[in-house]
């Protein structure tokens, strides 16, 4: 029997401020790997953009034996299923343009590309904490609240490519203003920006979420209420997760994921809200941290 063998995989994860690529041997084994900053402010940011991206994937190219390999590329925003073009993007110079068929027709080749949520999602699953579980549902805490969701190691997109997107659940219709347009979304609830607005909100003065963090475990009073709040919050969004999906393990990412009170107090009140009267899904840290994206682009050009 003749088998194909495994392919190279470049991952390219284009983020706000950096952009990186790796280069994975058919073992999975990292053979390059940079970081470059992410062009911004430009005058055409967006063709400033789509160049670099271009470059890094060809000199990626260039230490591939034959030149054979898969290309993903991972990015802050959603390809509309009908038009192909970027939706809901961070880098707002994405939004509107055809980003996945200007790569494609600049590389000469195809290209995969996903949300990046989907590809820490799918990372997790794959190398690291999500690795043995069948569906796995991935978090990311940060700035801003994305989500993805794997089942049998693959990404599962819906219908419109949105699926996991829960930080844009409208989950409390009197809340603050959201920058989708609606109010009271998750991200403004348990989101880093969402808990310093909150703090504001309260005291009437700005303060950082790793302060307010810092302040609750030290005993200020006015750190913890808000604190307390904002675990509350999480717990009620994840309960509704762990209600609405039933998944194997929830994975949490991004820079709020190293909270340790969350997978303690948060994944408590996440049990309490939860449709069953003993919940027993696991909340567990990221085991890739920041690599988490590069290789899940790796991966989805599988």
């Amino acid at each position: 029997m003749i088998t194909t063998p495994a392919p190279y995989r470049i991952g390219i994860d284009l983020g706000g401020t950096k952009t990186e690529v790796v280069l994975l041997d058919p073992e999975g084994h990292p053979q390059l790997r940079e970081r470059v900053p992410t062009p911004r402010r430009n005058t055409n940011e967006y063709e400033a953009i789509l160049k670099n991206t271009v470059r890094m994937a060809e000199h990626a190219r260039t230490q591939i034996p034959g030149h054979e390999g898969t290309i993903g590329i991972c990015i802050p925003g959603i390809i509309d299923a009908g038009t192909g073009r970027v939706i809901n993007a961070n880098i707002t110079s994405l939004i509107d343009h055809p980003f996945q068929q200007d790569i494609t027709r600049q590389l000469g080749r195809a290209v995969a590309m996903e949300n990046d949520a989907d590809c820490f999602t799918l990372a997790e699953s794959l190398q690291g904490a999500g690795k043995g579980f069948t569906m796995v549902f991935g978090v990311i805490l940060g700035t801003g609240v994305g989500g993805g969701l794997c089942f049998n190691g693959q990404i599962f997109r819906g219908r419109h490519g949105i699926a996991g997107e829960w930080g844009h659940m409208a989950v409390t219709p009197d809340g603050q203003p959201c920058f989708c347009g609606n109010r009271g979304c998750v991200e403004t609830l348990i989101s880093g920006t969402g808990l310093a607005a909150a703090y504001q909100r309260a005291h009437g003065q700005p303060l950082p979420a790793e302060a307010i963090v810092a302040g609750a475990r030290q005993g200020d009073p006015d750190c913890h209420r808000v604190f307390q709040s904002f675990l509350d919050a999480f717990g009620r969004c994840v309960g509704g997760i762990i209600s609405l999906l039933d998944p194997d393990a929830i994975i949490l990412g991004g820079g709020l994921s190293n909270i340790d009170e969350l997978y303690a107090e948060g994944a408590a009140m996440a049990r309490r809200y939860a449709f069953h009267p003993d919940p027993q899904t696991p909340l567990l840290k990221n085991k890739l941290g920041d690599s988490a994206g590069v290789y899940g682009a790796a991966w989805i050009g599988r």
